[in-house]
């Protein structure tokens, strides 16, 4: 009686029967704990083998938009499979972000990343997604340092002699940038920090409008990317002192380093990226790193970075996630001492 654990329409299920059913369902999960790869990896073997679609939360032209679309150009010609480009622009690239980290995490949606992607939990009360968590780093692909330009009215030469002016006129200086919360702002608030000077923050709506106020001289000094500034110092509109690179970039060997110019230890480099939805399947993110890598690292293409500022920068997964977390404390720490919300 004891044996006869549940009866109806007439089917009978006994203990050992049960039992043995049991054994059976635990072998496969356990089996599946084991061995959880397995299925992946054959995906991996097979991707992709549908279009894939990279979210840019930039618009068209843009250094991010044009970079992406130059790698997945060329991963296209090698997957033969298209790789759609899919701008998103707004929101300082939240809405890119929210949707790619509500995608299928199977490899088919991945997201281009700036810098900037790193500013969301430091700057936004609340975000619709874990910047750290929601995403997976698939690897950095190209390193974008900047260049510290002043007013040639200004009068200053090198790193050294604006931090000496800049604490001999407390106050009286002022740094302009793209907006509160951008990366030139947190770029020249890092300058700010470790040079120990009292100078005032000018946000403006945009680069161009920015650099406009340094060139009347309406604002001293301005940290921004290459393709923004290198050609108003070779107009001579704009003096650069320093780029925010660890050494100097061999397209403008000329110009010295900000820490070698007077702000020892300084470095901001801007970067982009590739992440893709946080669970995506490590063997996926393995193969899209290796085929990403080999395109960024193509003979062809280290002229097209330099068009764009930049340079190829490949990384692990691994290591890109350890880069992303590193620039979301960076600049947490930086809008905690400055008090810098967006909203």
């Amino acid at each position: 009686m004891l044996r006869k654990l549940f009866c109806a329409n007439s089917r009978v299920m006994d203990c050992s029967s049960l039992r043995s059913a049991c054994l059976v369902a635990w072998g496969c999960a356990a089996f599946s704990a084991a061995f959880p790869v397995h299925g992946a990896s054959a995906a991996a073997d097979d991707f992709p083998n549908k279009p894939i679609r990279i979210v840019v939360g930039f618009t068209p032209g843009s250094t991010p938009d044009l970079s992406t679309r130059l790698i997945s150009q060329k991963l296209a010609e090698s997957w033969k499979q298209p790789v759609v480009v899919d701008n998103r622009a707004g929101a300082a690239g939240i809405i890119a972000a929210q949707i790619t980290a509500g995608a299928n995490p199977d490899g088919y949606t991945l997201l281009s990343v700036s810098a900037s992607h790193a500013s969301g939990p430091a700057t936004r009360a609340k975000l619709p997604y874990d910047t750290l968590t929601d995403f997976a780093g698939i690897s950095r692909t190209l390193s974008a340092p900047s260049l510290l330009v002043v007013s040639p009215s200004l009068g200053v030469k090198s790193v050294k002699e604006l931090i000496a002016l800049a604490k001999a006129k407390p106050g009286q200086l002022n740094f302009s940038s793209a907006g509160i919360g951008s990366i030139t702002h947190f770029a020249a608030e890092l300058f700010k920090s470790m040079a120990a000077i009292d100078v005032t923050h000018i946000p403006y709506k945009g680069v161009a409008q920015a650099m406009s106020e340094i060139i009347s001289g309406q604002v001293q000094f301005l940290i921004s990317s290459l393709p923004n500034t290198l050609p108003l110092v070779k107009q001579g509109k704009l003096v650069a002192l320093g780029v925010s690179s660890p050494s100097r970039m061999p397209a403008i060997p000329d110009i010295p380093t900000i820490a070698e110019s007077g702000l020892p230890g300084y470095q901001w480099e801007g970067w982009y990226g590739l992440l893709a939805p946080g669970k995506t399947p490590r063997p996926v993110i393995a193969r899209l790193n290796k085929d990403i890598t080999r395109v960024l690292t193509l003979p062809e293409m280290t002229q097209r970075w330099a068009t764009l500022g930049a340079q190829a920068a490949p990384t692990t997964p691994e290591q890109f996630d350890k880069i992303v977390a590193a620039q979301v404390a960076l600049i947490t720490k930086l809008a905690r001492a400055a008090k810098i919300k967006v909203d």
